[in-house]
């Protein structure tokens, strides 16, 4: 099904059929199908949403740049327009900044969180970053006094030699997101999160580093941390049987 509103239009499937939620917020790119045997397993007890972010899986390209704030936004409003009231989230990395404004700028009430190798925790670069970063930064500037075609070609060198191959595939509309999106620290949101949550996250996880898992298990008062030896960012797909043996304790627990 798709969802259209001011923001962006995005893909979204639910599954099950009971009054209690679960909405999933995968992460950047395709990664909805990633989720598959999770969702097998708790559609017998909940009615679960999950969706496609603009421009990947069966969702369309949006028309403009979007911030994370548009995403919050335009999630907070879907959530709102299909009566999913009280649910439990369960984010993976770029779900995560979307959870943490869903809860800390939209004070949306939920019942419980999962947290996977999420993001939106930024911190001071490594140097040997911050020099390739301020490099890439030098060269564009000069290279400005050039003729447009020449600036172009270098400009595309540029991008080939500095930027991750996820990053040179994405339309320019999505570069340009990606670039809002990441520069933004979610910290003093995920702060306001009270409802019981369960942080899951791997232990080589270099994407989102370990020390992000700590520091939300330390400013989410009610928050408990698992981490998953020797896996990365994607924890939960390295050890699906056992996440889903947490996610059954975890949600069957009616100590709150």
């Amino acid at each position: 099904m798709l969802y259209k509103n001011k923001n962006f239009s995005f893909y979204y499937e639910i599954y099950g059929n009971s009054p209690k939620a679960i909405l999933i917020l995968p992460g950047w790119g395709y990664t909805r199908e990633t989720f598959q045997r999770i969702i097998q397993y708790l559609q017998k007890d909940y009615t679960i949403y999950i969706v496609d972010y603009p421009y990947f899986g069966n969702s369309p390209l949006p028309n403009k740049e979007l911030t994370i704030y548009d995403y919050a936004e335009t999630f907070s409003n879907f959530i709102k327009e299909l009566g999913i009231i009280n649910p439990i989230i369960i984010a993976h990395s770029f779900g995560g900044r979307i959870t943490s404004l869903l809860i800390g700028k939209y004070n949306l009430k939920v019942d419980k969180i999962i947290l996977i190798d999420v993001a939106g925790i930024k911190r001071r670069k490594k140097l040997k970053v911050f020099l390739k970063e301020k490099v890439y930064k030098i060269i564009k500037r000069l290279i400005k006094i050039l003729p447009k075609k020449k600036q172009l070609r270098i400009q595309k060198q540029l991008l080939q030699k500095f930027a991750s191959e996820d990053y040179m595939n994405l339309p320019i509309i999505m570069k340009k997101s990606f670039q809002n999106i990441i520069k933004v620290n979610l910290k003093k949101y995920y702060k306001k999160i009270t409802s019981e949550t369960l942080i899951i996250w791997g232990e080589k996880d270099i994407d989102t580093p370990l020390k992000d898992a700590k520091l939300l298990n330390k400013i989410i008062k009610n928050s408990g941390l698992i981490i998953f030896k020797n896996t990365t960012h994607y924890s939960y797909l390295y050890n699906e049987e056992l996440t889903i043996k947490i996610l059954n304790n975890f949600l069957n627990n009616k100590s709150n």
